[in-house]
């Protein structure tokens, strides 16, 4: 599995919302949704400093997501 995650990246999101497994694809943090599946599952993942355990938990602009042995996604609205 692939975590190439390191400092804090900021992410640009359109639509209102992102599933936090797209979010994983779509940064690059995972390379499939299966890697982005197991990443969540396995406790690697934190939303506004709570673990989070829902891929498909909704992301929205203003949300804080960090990474596990990685680093950190500021999302952001465009």
């Amino acid at each position: 599995m692939r975590v190439k995650l390191r400092g804090v990246r900021r992410v640009f999101i359109t639509g209102g919302h992102i599933k936090l497994d797209a979010l994983l694809k779509f940064a690059s943090v995972a390379m499939t949704g299966g890697e982005a599946k197991l990443l969540v599952q396995n406790g690697g993942v934190y939303v506004g400093g709570e673990l989070c355990l829902q891929r498909g938990r909704k992301i929205r602009g203003g949300d804080v997501v960090k990474v596990a042995g990685g680093g950190t996604l500021v999302v952001k609205e465009r």
